[in-house]
């Protein structure tokens, strides 16, 4: 059974129905109990970083996933799930999980597109990501697949190696990040056709151990 942590962050019910529609079995729940008896784990979300990673610490999911990691259960974050598994956000100063060294930061004003025209933020709609390193999770993704995102902020990570892909904003920034049994990206892959449909396929069949393999 695969988790879908529920910290009052919405963004839930369409990764729910994508991963039904893939005939996995999920659950979206804030019971701990559940959460340990999981197989998998997935925390999506959109909104604030500081509320939610409040939110996590109030419910004790923090614990649960920080269990769940040490486990060497798969887990993948999605769009503010992933912001928040860094230290810190510069949306609001918020101090997050600390899964990754490293932080969340807005993109810089006056950052401009190849061409040279003003970008537009939050950075809304489909872009393609570069990946710097194979990963099970993409296995069978189109290198020219383009993904949902909606965002203002995206993670900044103290390790290099800890970027699996980058996209390409006014500059290049981490759209996937992951160590060991933890992948994380900043698009929405229940919202981005079939590459994303992938993406969710590769995850469920994921075992969490080969991720190291890859580096």
């Amino acid at each position: 059974m695969i988790a879908i942590i529920n910290y009052e962050a919405g963004n839930l019910t369409s990764v729910e129905r994508a991963l039904r529609g893939l005939g996995a079995d999920c659950l979206i729940t804030q019971d701990l109990a559940r959460i340990a008896d999981a197989e998998r784990v997935i925390f999506p979300g959109v909104g604030a970083a500081g509320s939610a990673a409040e939110s996590m610490r109030r419910l004790g999911l923090d614990r649960a996933l920080r269990q769940a990691l040490a486990a060497g259960k798969p887990i993948m974050g999605i769009c503010l799930g992933t912001q928040i598994i860094f230290e810190s956000s510069e949306e609001g100063d918020a101090v997050c999980l600390g899964l990754l060294p490293g932080q969340t930061i807005r993109f810089a004003d006056g950052l401009t597109d190849e061409d040279g025209r003003a970008i537009k933020i939050p950075h809304m709609g489909w872009n393609s990501v570069r990946l710097l390193r194979p990963h099970p999770v993409f296995a069978g993704v189109p290198a020219d697949a383009e993904f949902y995102f909606v965002h203002s902020y995206h993670p900044a990570p103290a390790r290099a190696e800890d970027i699996v892909g980058q996209t390409f904003h006014g500059r290049d920034f981490a759209s996937v990040v992951a160590r060991d049994n933890l992948v994380a990206m900043q698009f929405h892959p229940e919202k981005s056709g079939r590459p994303g449909l992938q993406i969710l396929r590769n995850f469920i069949a994921w075992d969490g151990k080969e991720a190291a393999d890859a580096i």
